[in-house]
């Protein structure tokens, strides 16, 4: 299955954090047309992980459900792992 580069995703990120605790989860909702951070704070992490110095610390992920935005401003090296569950639109 191909999705248009276009199309609205849907996503559910949570964050794991070292000594177990976790940051959200956060509905955050991405397209070309509307913007937000959701795919870069993974593409970030994984960056990041790969050997890659941190070079954003905040993220911005808009949530179209409530009509808002999280603004995340974390340190790759407190945390563990990144969850992001995605919902595909039609």
């Amino acid at each position: 299955m191909q999705i248009p580069e276009d199309a609205l995703t849907n996503h559910v990120v949570t964050i794991c954090l070292q000594g177990g605790a976790t940051l959200g989860p956060f509905n955050a909702t991405w397209s070309k047309d509307k913007g937000g951070d959701v795919r870069e704070l993974s593409r970030e992490y994984d960056r990041f992980l790969q050997g890659g110095e941190q070079k954003r610390f905040k993220f911005h992920l808009h949530d179209t459900y409530s009509n808002s935005v999280h603004t995340l401003i974390v340190d790759f090296r407190q945390i563990t792992g990144i969850y992001d569950h995605i919902q595909l639109s039609s």
